[in-house]
């Protein structure tokens, strides 16, 4: 969409900037797009970066921008050419210190495609955007929470012919005014401080915007079969040495089916001994009395 793959700028509360994104069209036909400035979030599943659709207002960085009044219709590029877009951002009076982030979107008119939703068939147009990260001069504190820890397992019916199975969740929450690009290591101790789980820290390769919350899973394909665990999960940033943060669970790892298993035979065996007992004592024949003659 633009020659930059981001715009990165900075300005003080009550202050504006201008600046232009181009929209390339590569293809041999004209392009209509309806073109508008919006902000960004993360998905809470994933935390995957995503720009809000063009139905829903922006409330940040993207109510800020201003583009030239040709957007307020449609834009054409033409085939292999291109189309300079000028904006401006204007930061309000009561902006607060931090990083700002939203894009410009350039959204197809032409319908491409029908995608089943349900019961209901959806339109699919072709968009692509432009990433903006505005900050605001002022106090800056990166922050980062790991919360909501847990642990989910499936154990095969007989311990320790195949591996048992699980899953880590966790959430990871920006509490801070600055983006932060998270590392997350994960560790797991057994009993008597055993590890059956290391984990380095590693980048996600996400980008967790100021007050986001998102939800993680990390695959766990030869958990413990049978002991009493702490899963550890510890949160960090490259570009914030100082800023650790960790959580952590305890679960028993019992294998559920195969005690299940042993408990129904179990009771399958108590219940035929009880039944082979009764059918023994059924079969005794009381034997009579033998008569006592009194004799004089």
């Amino acid at each position: 969409m633009t020659d930059r793959a981001y715009f990165f700028h900075q300005g003080a509360a009550g202050t504006s900037l201008g600046d232009s994104v181009t929209i390339l069209n590569s293809s041999d036909q004209e392009l209509t797009f309806q073109v508008f400035a919006t902000d960004a979030v993360n998905t809470p599943a994933g935390g995957a970066f995503a720009l809000l659709p063009v139905e829903t207002k922006p409330k940040d960085v993207g109510a800020w921008i201003t583009l030239a009044p040709e957007t307020a219709s449609t834009v054409t590029v033409p085939a292999k050419g291109r189309k300079d877009i000028p904006f401006t951002v204007k930061v309000p009076a009561d902006a607060t210190p931090g990083d700002h982030v939203g894009g410009i979107v350039a959204l197809g008119t032409a319908v491409e495609g029908v995608q089943q939703e349900g019961k209901v068939q959806v339109g699919v147009k072709r968009s692509v955007g432009a990433r903006l990260y505005f900050r605001v001069p002022g106090p800056v504190t990166a922050g980062l929470s790991v919360e909501d820890v847990r642990v989910t397992r499936s154990a095969p019916l007989l311990p320790w012919v195949k591996d048992a199975r699980a899953t880590v969740s966790y959430t990871l929450v920006n509490r801070g005014n600055v983006v932060v690009e998270p590392r997350v290591a994960l560790t797991a101790e057994g009993l008597f401080g055993r590890g059956v789980l290391n984990r380095p820290a590693r980048d996600l390769k996400l980008t967790l915007l100021p007050g986001a919350r998102i939800e993680l899973t990390e695959p766990w394909p030869d958990a413990p079969q049978s002991d009493w665990v702490t899963v550890r999960v510890t949160a960090g940033a490259a570009a914030h040495p100082d800023l650790v943060a960790h959580s952590e669970t305890d679960f028993l790892a019992v294998p559920w089916p195969a005690v299940g298993l042993f408990l129904v035979l179990a009771g399958a065996g108590v219940t035929w001994w009880v039944l082979r007992r009764r059918r023994r004592t059924a079969g005794v024949q009381a034997q009579p009395a033998p008569d006592l003659v009194r004799t004089h």
